[in-house]
């Protein structure tokens, strides 16, 4: 429960805010200032409509009853 809200969160901020996303994580990531190239930010973009489907996939198949 706690992974999917994570994701579910990460994946939002990823579809609407990708450059300060990206920008935190590579900070974090080196010390050097870097630049990026243009695609790091679509792909970021695509990694969080993917994260979102996920956790929302994984949440309605929970509630559905699978047994669980």
């Amino acid at each position: 429960m706690l992974l999917r809200l994570a994701a579910f969160v990460l994946g939002l901020l990823e579809l609407l805010r990708p450059r300060s996303v990206v920008d935190f994580w590579m900070n974090l990531a080196t010390s050097d200032d870097v630049s990026l190239r243009p695609w790091v930010y679509t792909a970021a973009r695509i990694e969080g409509v993917f994260l979102v489907l996920w956790a929302l996939r994984r949440s309605r198949s929970k509630s559905s009853g699978d047994g669980e």
